[in-house]
C-alpha cells in the first residue's frame, strides 16, 4: 500500500512546481511580446498590472473588505493599510506633479453634486458585490463567480455613465481644488493623520494595529502606483478601462457613439479604434485580472463553485455591477481612480469621494443580506 502511493505523492509537487514556473514564464512572455510588438512602455505598463494583481490577491489587499470590517467590527486595520499607501504615494507624487511641467497628470477632478452622489451609490454597491473597481478585476481573475458576473456590466455602466456624464456635470460644481507643492503634502499628509485618528478613536479594543502583511502590501502597492504614474504620465486608474472595452464592443456591434459628448471627443474616438494593448488603463486592468489569476493557481484555489443564492441576489448582483461602472464614471472614479489616486494627487474630489462612498458602504453592508447575498444576522 505504501508503495503504491508513494509516486502519487512525489509527482504532486513536482507537478505544482512546473506549473508555477510555467505561469511565470507565460506572463514575462506576454509582456515581452507586447513590448515587441506595441512598445517597451506598454510591456512595463502590463507588468506593473500584472505586480497590482499579484499583490491585491496574494496579500489579500482591497478596499471594499476593509470598509465592511470597520463597519461591522470596528476594525480599523485595512482601512489604515489603504491610508498608509496613499500617504506614501503622495510623498513622492504631488511633489513630482509640481516639478513635473505638464509631463505627469493627476487624478483631479471637481467636486459637484453628482460626483458625490455617484461616490455614495458606488459605496453601496461595492458592498453588495464585495469588491470595488479593483476588487471586481482581482475576484474575477480569481474565478469568483459573483465578481465574473458583475465585471461585464460594471464596464457597460462606465460606458453608459461616460456616454451620460456631461448632463450629470452640468447640475453642479465646484471649480477643480488641488492641494500642490510643499503646503499641498503637508495638508494631504495632515487630512490623511486625521482620518487615521478618527478611525483608531472608533476602533473596537484590540483591533487598533495593521497587520504585517498590510504593511508590507501597502508599500508595495505605493511602489507600483509611483511605477505607473511615470510610465503611463498618469495616476493608477480602472474605470475608464472599462467603459473602454464597452465602448469597442458597442462600435464591433455597429452603433455609432460619436454622438457622445465623453466618447465623441477626437482623443477617445481614437482609443476606441486602437488596440487596447495602446490604452494603459487597459493594460493595467488586464495585468491585474492576470495577477489574480496568477496567485490564485499558485494556490490551487482557481474554480470556485457557484454559491448557493436566490435568484434575487444574482439579480442584484446585475444591478449592482451596471451601478458600480455608472456610478464611479459620474463621480470621476471608484476606490482607486479617485479615493486612492485622487487623494495621493492632492485632487478635494478624493476626500470628498472618500467620505460619500463610505456613508453608501453602510447603505451597503444592511442590503446585502435583504439581497440574499448572505445569511442574515
Amino acid at each position: 500500500m505504501s508503495t503504491a502511493t508513494t509516486p502519487e505523492a512525489g509527482t504532486a509537487p513536482a507537478s505544482s512546481l512546473l506549473t508555477r514556473t510555467g505561469l511565470v514564464a507565460g506572463a514575462l512572455v506576454l509582456a515581452l511580446i507586447v513590448a515587441a510588438f506595441v512598445g517597451a512602455r506598454y510591456g512595463l505598463l502590463l507588468l506593473i498590472g500584472l505586480g497590482f494583481g499579484i499583490v491585491l490577491e496574494g496579500f489579500r489587499f482591497g478596499f471594499a473588505g476593509p470598509w465592511r470590517q470597520m463597519i461591522t467590527k470596528r476594525d480599523p486595520g485595512g482601512t489604515l493599510a489603504q491610508l498608509l499607501s496613499i500617504a506614501l504615494v503622495a510623498i513622492v507624487a504631488i511633489p513630482l506633479l509640481a516639478d513635473a511641467g505638464g509631463t505627469l497628470v493627476g487624478a483631479r477632478a471637481p467636486v459637484g453634486f453628482a460626483m458625490v452622489g455617484g461616490a455614495f451609490v458606488f459605496g453601496a454597491c461595492m458592498q453588495i458585490v464585495m469588491g470595488c473597481g479593483s476588487g471586481t478585476l482581482v475576484n474575477a481573475g480569481s474565478g469568483n463567480p459573483v465578481s465574473l458576473l458583475a465585471l461585464p456590466f460594471f464596464a457597460i455602466g462606465s460606458f453608459a455613465g461616460a456616454y451620460h456624464l456631461l448632463w450629470w456635470t452640468e447640475l453642479g460644481t465646484l471649480p477643480l481644488i488641488a492641494f500642490d507643492g510643499t503646503s499641498g503634502l503637508v495638508v494631504t499628509l495632515g487630512l490623511l493623520a486625521a482620518s487615521a485618528g478618527l478611525l483608531l478613536f472608533l476602533a473596537a479594543p484590540g483591533t487598533r494595529r495593521i497587520p504585517r502583511r498590510l504593511w508590507i502590501a501597502a508599500a508595495l502597492l505605493a511602489g507600483l502606483a509611483l511605477l505607473n504614474l511615470v510610465v503611463a504620465g498618469q495616476p493608477w486608474g480602472v474605470v475608464y478601462g472599462l467603459g473602454l472595452w464597452a465602448a469597442k464592443g458597442a462600435t464591433a456591434l455597429g452603433a455609432d457613439i460619436s454622438a457622445s459628448s465623453f466618447w465623441g471627443t477626437p482623443g477617445n474616438m481614437e482609443r476606441v479604434s486602437q488596440s487596447l494593448l495602446t490604452d494603459v488603463t487597459s493594460l493595467t486592468n488586464l495585468g491585474i485580472i492576470g495577477g489574480a489569476f496568477l496567485v490564485a493557481v499558485w494556490r490551487s484555489g482557481l474554480g470556485q463553485g457557484l454559491p448557493d443564492l436566490p435568484k434575487r441576489a444574482w439579480v442584484a448582483t446585475v444591478i449592482a455591477g451596471f451601478l458600480l461602472g455608472y456610478s464611479s464614471r459620474i463621480a470621476f472614479g471608484c476606490n482607486v481612480g479617485a479615493f486612492f489616486s485622487g487623494i495621493s494627487t492632492g485632487s478635494l474630489h478624493g476626500w470628498a469621494w472618500f467620505v460619500a462612498a463610505f456613508g453608501g458602504a453602510f447603505v451597503g453592508v444592511k442590503l446585502r443580506p435583504v439581497l440574499g447575498l448572505e445569511g442574515r444576522r
